[in-house]
């Protein structure tokens, strides 16, 4: 009896030790939320925007150092996440260029590249444009890992913005 406890327990551990998950090397990333942040004020000026990633390689994220060449800051890389501003104007979405933009650098996320993570990110973010009357808007994202893979663009709903 005893023998075949060892044999199902072995059998158990075997089976719970397969290969990770593998993911594409381009990186993915799926909306799951944004909150508004309440300051205080009665306006809605910021929310946190929460996603799902996943990478294949795990070469996503940037260090304060990586700032020359294809990261410097006068680069199309030197931010790895894209956020797109956008406003319903008379009933059509129409993307608005702020005075700064909301891009943001995403900070490394494995130091154990090569391998495949996932995982959540939350990234604060302006969500009020102080320039405009309009109070619906849409943010959308994209992620670019190290080896400039891009990932898939997401849009969050229409967020309704108390001005």
């Amino acid at each position: 009896m005893k023998k075949l406890w060892l044999a199902v327990l072995a059998i158990v551990i075997l089976c719970g030790c397969g290969p990770r998950e593998k993911f594409s090397e381009v990186p993915f990333i799926q909306f799951i939320s944004v909150e508004k942040v309440d300051d205080g004020t009665g306006i809605d000026n910021q929310a946190n925007l929460t996603i799902h990633f996943q990478d294949g390689n795990g070469d996503i994220g940037l260090r304060a150092s990586d700032t020359t060449g294809i990261f410097s800051p006068d680069s199309e890389y030197y931010y790895n996440f894209f956020i797109n501003y956008y406003e319903k104007q008379n009933g059509e979405w129409v993307e608005v260029e702020l005075p700064t933009p909301l891009h943001a650098r995403l900070p490394y996320l494995s130091e154990s590249v090569p391998e495949s993570i996932e995982g959540d990110i939350t990234i604060l973010t302006f969500i009020n444009n102080y320039f405009s009357p309009y109070d619906t808007i849409k943010l959308s994202c994209q992620l670019v890992d190290r080896s400039l893979n891009r990932s898939n663009v997401i849009e969050t709903p229409e967020i309704i913005v108390k001005k």
